[in-house]
């Protein structure tokens, strides 16, 4: 069986002019900032206009642990957008930008998939509205004006063993993880070791999508610790007197951008911290934007619910004071069949015992998630080689813990392949049935907020930490950052720290390696296991496919 790739399908789009699709939630033309005909940015004067109106329901779209089978969780994401707005529901989507790491290296790219897709794909696969570039050069240019103050007498005493920024840059580049910088004499400053993140992992992404308005973005910024003194006092951004200028290079990149889909509906398509190792939701700015504009918002958090929905409830939420309506948890036959043990090569052969096998992996994620108080519905994203009695099974089994799975084909059909779904999630939202609470409280010590992170979510025994890293905790408790939320950096292809360990596994440990202070973003980073601040690429990265072909037009993303 023969099928469409998803750019040869994006590029056949009957787009509409950007303007009309801003009518439809109301946005003046006057208040949209083209970048051509098909994408703009939203004025920041209307943005705080809107964000001051009645909110619509706030709809979650997460998942399972990902895994090669995949899961199209983004694709469930413009889908349900897409057929709540064909059941003549008043729905916007809001989802993050691509980072180009994963689009040159594994994952791909994050516009959807088949018929349930957000456009123009190639833009927003590459370099978008320049968003990214904007808060890699704010990043960098604090990382230069450290170095640069050290050059010039160091007169606030940093001492140079403890610069904690580091340097970021928007691709996956493992040779640049540890370096030293400074070499080759007086004239290059003073050497020393440090290196690079990706920038979706930079406390300057996560700071523009948590921030409510400009004056708050200079204010975060301006609270970033990039390094102590000897007597190990932060210096702060603002002591370095770069949060004026970096708020400057972030004024456009702050305001939210609109797209469409291919059914022409509204999406918001703002920020993109990675959800293994940051946040991993849209910017708080689109979401507040959509929500007074539109009845219905259907967002994003990246990878698993074990990670994405944990931190979009416990941080996005708690911060910007949203009550999410409903959660949608995206599944695949496939991919439960991977869960219970059979390869890849084998997911297209009917295997009801395997699917049976691996659905514990959904129903944690579905426990985890109503521990949240939220009303719980699962999407079956439908693959052509799934069978009837592998869907039955999943079905049978969501419904014995009192939850519901709907088959959808939005992949295929565009919204009409989810319907059903797009019925029931507007029942439930109506309904006010959620009862959202975040999974602590901000008074809770650091330390205790990580292990109930890790035994509620996780289903770990215990958290491992050495005394250097517990005192940390204390040290920053006693400083003023007790209240602050937990941001778990770990591997999202299991519950636990290995990678290899499928399915919903208990009795494991949650090793921590190393913790993070992000002040001006309002959380801790907590590192897990193996997991990197800035990826590598595979043996095979997906750049060695995109090219022009003959016609002059973009092949190979995805």
């Amino acid at each position: 069986m023969t099928f469409k790739t998803d750019i040869e399908i994006a590029r056949e789009a009957n787009k509409k002019p950007i303007q009309e699709i801003g009518a439809k939630l109301g946005i003046p033309n006057e208040h949209l900032l083209p970048f051509g005909h098909d994408k703009a940015k939203v004025s920041q004067e209307f943005v705080a206009d809107a964000r001051g109106r009645k909110r619509g329901k706030l709809i979650l779209v997460t998942a399972i642990n990902p895994t090669p089978a995949g899961e199209g969780k983004t694709t469930t994401t413009v889908g349900l957008g897409d057929g709540l707005n064909a059941i003549g529901k008043r729905a916007a989507i809001c989802i993050r930008e691509a980072s180009l790491g994963p689009n040159f290296g594994m994952k791909g790219g994050a516009a959807g998939g088949g018929y349930s897709q957000v456009v123009p794909m190639e833009d927003m696969n590459l370099h978008f509205t320049g968003d990214f570039h904007a808060i890699t050069s704010a990043h960098n240019l604090l990382s230069a004006m450290i170095d640069n103050h050290i050059y010039w007498g160091n007169e606030l005493e940093i001492d140079e063993r403890r610069i904690t920024w580091r340097r970021v840059m928007d691709m996956n580049d493992r040779a640049l993880r540890d370096m030293v910088i400074s070499l080759g004499g007086v004239s290059n400053g003073f050497a020393r070791q440090t290196g690079f993140d990706i920038t979706v992992a930079s406390e300057v992404m996560a700071i523009l999508c948590l921030a409510a308005d400009l004056e708050d973005l200079q204010r975060r910024l301006g609270d970033i610790v990039v390094a102590y003194k000897r007597d190990k006092t932060p210096i702060y951004c603002r002591d370095i007197g770069a949060e004026g200028a970096m708020t400057v290079l972030l004024k456009d990149a702050m305001q939210p951008n609109l797209v469409q889909t291919l059914e022409n509906n509204p999406a918001f398509v703002h920020g993109g911290p990675f959800a293994n190792i940051a946040h991993g939701c849209n910017s708080v700015v689109a979401t507040q934007t959509a929500l007074g504009l539109a009845d219905y918002v259907v967002t994003e958090a990246g990878f698993g619910a074990d990670l994405g929905a944990e931190k979009f409830f416990n941080i996005k939420c708690r911060k910007a004071g949203l009550k999410p309506a409903v959660a949608v948890i995206v599944a695949t036959v496939r991919a439960m069949k991977m869960n219970g043990g059979v390869v890849k090569a084998d997911l297209g052969s009917e295997n009801v015992s395997a699917v049976q096998k691996g659905c514990p992996n959904l129903g944690r994620h579905i426990e985890n998630v109503k521990s949240f108080g939220v009303p719980v519905v699962v999407a079956i994203n439908h693959f052509h080689s799934d069978t009837d009695a592998e869907v039955q099974a999943v079905k049978d089994y969501v419904a014995s813990l009192g939850s519901e799975a709907i088959l959808c084909r939005h992949w295929a059909e565009g919204s009409k392949g989810i319907s059903e779904l797009a019925t029931r999630v507007a029942e439930l939202a109506d309904g006010d049935w959620s009862q959202f609470a975040p999974l602590y409280g901000d008074d809770m010590p650091l330390y205790e907020k990580i292990e109930t992170i890790a035994r509620r979510i996780y289903r770990a025994d215990e958290v491992l930490a050495d005394a250097k890293i517990r005192n940390q905790l204390k040290e920053w408790e006693a400083a003023g950052y007790g209240s602050l939320p937990i941001c778990m950096a770990k591997t999202q292809y299991s519950f636990s720290t290995d990678p290899n360990l499928r399915g919903a596994p208990d009795n494991h440990s949650v090793p921590v390696r190393e913790v993070r202070l992000s002040a001006g973003a309002g959380f801790i980073v907590v590192i897990c296991g193996e997991i990197m601040t800035m990826p590598g690429l595979p043996r095979k990265p997906a750049a060695q496919s995109i090219r022009f072909n003959d016609e002059g037009l973009i092949e190979g993303l995805f």
